[in-house]
């Protein structure tokens, strides 16, 4: 069986740079198991499938080890696909997914996509800064995240962590953040607990870093860089109840790849 794949890399308006997602559009749902070999096999931090709804799409995620119930960065390389190269000048589209539908809109900045707002509360984990490599100013968390927030930018780069560490803790993600030199702020994001050990951009976690920096800078329009090795540029807007994050995307890969009937 021969199904279409692209391969997308969002926040990013060149290729080479931002967090590289696989999109592959189908008629209908495949075995679970398949598309997450699809997933292995891509070896992305993820896979997103989508299958037609009407006008919509429902949406699935997959990173080479599960399937996840939220992802930023491969529903703005989906919304890439369906606008750019499915159905060419359409403007905006809705993904149905376990995390209830995501709008998102083309428009002269790339795309904007609205995510659910979290809201991280401080807790005490000593064992986070061990597993870190260097002591924080403050730990919070959501349901999915540890919000690890560090003096400067200079002290998120020095991170060196210990990853079969942080997949021991209790949650899925752990998301490092700091003041920026050139930004509003910054940040890093490692889930070695779903098979990512550090992510190159991650749009979801502007679901409660963009609301804890508007908290603490007062301000709701934020600019934010996640200094992974490949790096990419956020702009995140906190509203009521949701996040809209805008970023670019570039594609670098369309082809077909080959499954089992």
């Amino acid at each position: 069986m021969k199904l279409p794949l692209f391969q997308v890399d969002a926040f990013t308006d060149t290729v080479f740079g931002g967090n590289p997602a696989a999109v592959c559009p189908l008629e209908a749902w495949l075995p679970d198991g398949v598309m997450q070999a699809i997933a292995a096999e891509n070896n992305l931090s993820e896979t997103a499938f989508i299958v037609p709804r009407g006008d919509d799409y429902d949406l699935r995620w997959f990173t080479p080890a599960v399937e996840v119930p939220l992802c930023g960065h491969a529903t703005l390389a989906s919304a890439f696909v369906v606008c750019r190269h499915l159905h060419p000048g359409h403007g905006a589209v809705t993904f149905h997914t376990q995390s209830g539908p995501l709008r998102v809109r083309a428009g002269d900045g790339g795309f904007t996509m609205t995510l659910p707002r979290w809201s991280p509360e401080p807790v005490a984990t000593p064992a986070l800064a061990k597993a870190l490599g260097a002591p924080p100013e403050a730990v919070l968390a959501t349901a999915r995240d540890y919000v690890v927030v560090f003096p400067s930018e200079a002290a998120l780069l020095g991170l060196v962590p210990d990853f079969p560490g942080l997949a021991a803790l209790d949650r899925d993600g752990i998301l490092v953040t700091a003041p920026g030199d050139r930004h509003d702020f910054v940040l890093r994001y490692f889930a070695p607990k779903v098979g990512v050990n550090e992510d190159p951009v991650t749009g979801s976690a502007q679901c409660s870093a963009a609301p804890y920096w508007a908290r603490r800078l007062g301000k709701d329009t934020l600019v934010s860089r996640q200094i992974s090795a490949r790096g990419g540029l956020l702009r995140s807007r906190v509203l009521d109840d949701a996040v809209a994050v805008t970023g670019a995307c570039a594609l670098y890969l369309e082809g077909t790849i080959s499954v089992p009937d």
